[in-house]
């Protein structure tokens, strides 16, 4: 028996129109219930963490640094520092909810290392669980996702928030 399954997101990102200019930047740039429309985390003087929008798996956050560059020997000392340590803070983060058995962090560093914004760098922490990955990715490009990204949203941004209350 033939079972569907619907991926919604995915033709959502195919169709999108492109917009100009950098995706990151702008959630920079973004104040009030816009954060929250570009899945905005935490914001920090130099780093940003958001959700990715079309996610490897539920729970998937890009931590960013504020100025555009592509290489990492770009940034400053303070920027690497903040950088960092915002991705130590998401991992903290992740750990506590959705609670993941596992975790990729990377970053993909040029076109031919696989990265979507090559010009803008950014570091993926993508949660894991035993089990996750099975052969929809592989043989219909699909992804399972348990929950919404909004469901999502709201769990991790509740996590940043109790972050920033300990100062």
């Amino acid at each position: 028996m033939t079972e569907t399954l619907w991926a919604p997101w995915r033709m959502e990102f195919i169709l999108s129109e492109k917009t100009e200019g950098c995706v990151f930047c702008a959630a920079f740039a973004a104040e009030g219930e816009e954060r929250r429309a570009r899945l905005v985390l935490a914001r920090r003087e130099n780093a940003l963490a958001l959700m990715n929008r079309y996610p490897y798996t539920h729970g998937h956050i890009m931590v960013v640094p504020r100025r555009h560059v592509s290489r990492l020997e770009d940034l400053d000392p303070r920027e690497r520092a903040d950088l960092f340590e915002l991705t130590v803070d998401a991992q903290t983060v992740l750990k506590l909810a959705p609670a993941p058995q596992g975790l990729n962090l990377g970053m993909n560093l040029g076109k031919a290392a696989g990265a979507g914004i090559e010009d803008h760098i950014h570091v993926h922490l993508v949660p894991r669980w035993a089990g996750d990955t099975n052969f929809m990715p592989v043989l219909a490009d699909v992804r399972v996702m348990p929950e919404t990204l909004d469901a999502t949203w709201n769990t991790l941004n509740r996590g940043f928030g109790s972050l920033e209350d300990r100062g």
